[in-house]
């Protein structure tokens, strides 16, 4: 049986993990947190063992490789600046590591994790689940089998509460804001589906919406990201509190649903050797990371959100 650990086992996404371990006939045998509202564990592994410090998380893992209780794969759910630094433990602790999205904040982050990897001789596999869902592939397949220039919106307003920006996930540095923690795995996708990037510009940038605009090789795309329910549009208020929007030369491609077993596969093409490596999550790190200091500007071609919210 393959052994897991998990470290932010109280984290919103932390059940997902749980469930893909179960799924591909995983054991975990310890899981971290410095919260204990992880009651969601005796649904999945009542047996594990857990821990709210760090330290004796840590004792725990070495004991485990000492006495021969090998680790084989660490989860990491934990809020995104310490990503990197629980993949290194990970490695180090001679575990591989499944690093929920974003890998990391800043691309030479990458280069620190490759070194490691050298050094250990383990790998860090990342969820970047939207690659997975057949609307995507199929949209892939459609854009691959065409010599044509594209245009895309992509609209995504997912609503968060008060609590939102108290979190971790309210402050940049920890995050790496709204674009960062909520659309990085969108805009790996759209790098995956239409090739290198060739140019951005940054048209909103506020705690609580982004957004911009992006070349790719192959299209041109409008974005607009928001954790603010007053955006969401008034057809689905009152229904719904998220709202997804991709439009490729004019059609709605429909991607809303589908995405409850997309943890699951990545976990099963992770153990059978097609996980995503850290090279692969560099081109969507590169376009966070430079949407945070890019200036703002008011030309180019804007998400038509943008004008309720834009300066010029």
């Amino acid at each position: 049986m393959t052994n897991f650990a998990l470290i932010g086992a109280a984290g919103y996404i932390a059940p997902r993990h749980m469930g893909a371990i179960k799924a591909v006939g995983g054991d975990l045998v310890v899981a971290f947190d410095p919260n204990d509202s992880v009651g969601v564990i005796d649904s999945h592994f009542p047996n594990a063992h857990f821990f709210t410090e760090f330290e004796r998380f840590d004792r725990h893992v070495d004991k485990l490789r000492r006495r021969g209780g090998r680790i084989d794969y660490m989860a990491i759910c934990s809020p995104n600046y310490l990503h990197d630094a629980h993949c290194r433990f990970a490695l180090r602790a001679g575990a591989d590591a499944i690093c929920e999205k974003p890998l990391v904040l800043n691309p030479w982050n990458i280069d620190g994790l490759a070194e490691i990897e050298q050094d250990t001789g383990r790998r860090i596999s990342t969820i970047l689940q939207l690659r997975l869902h057949p609307a995507i592939k199929a949209m892939k397949e459609k854009v691959d089998a065409s010599n044509r220039r594209h245009t895309v919106d992509l609209t995504y307003i997912t609503s968060r509460g008060r609590w939102y920006h108290a979190s971790w996930k309210g402050d940049e540095q920890k995050s790496g804001g709204v674009a960062t923690n909520i659309g990085v795995h969108f805009f790996d996708m759209l790098g995956h589906i239409f090739g290198p990037l060739q140019q951005q510009q940054a048209h909103l940038r506020e705690p609580e919406r982004a957004a911009g605009f992006l070349s790719f090789e192959k299209a041109d795309v409008r974005w607009f990201l928001s954790v603010d329910r007053e955006d969401l549009p008034e057809s689905v208020k009152g229904s719904k509190t998220t709202y997804r929007s991709l439009t490729l030369d004019g059609d709605e491609v429909e991607f809303s649903e589908g995405f409850t077993d997309l943890h699951k596969d990545s976990y099963r093409e992770i153990l059978d050797g097609r996980g995503f490596p850290l090279e692969a999550v560099r081109p969507c790190i590169e376009i966070v990371s430079d949407f945070r200091t890019a200036p703002v500007v008011s030309t180019g071609e804007r998400h038509p959100y943008v004008a309720r919210y834009a300066k010029g």
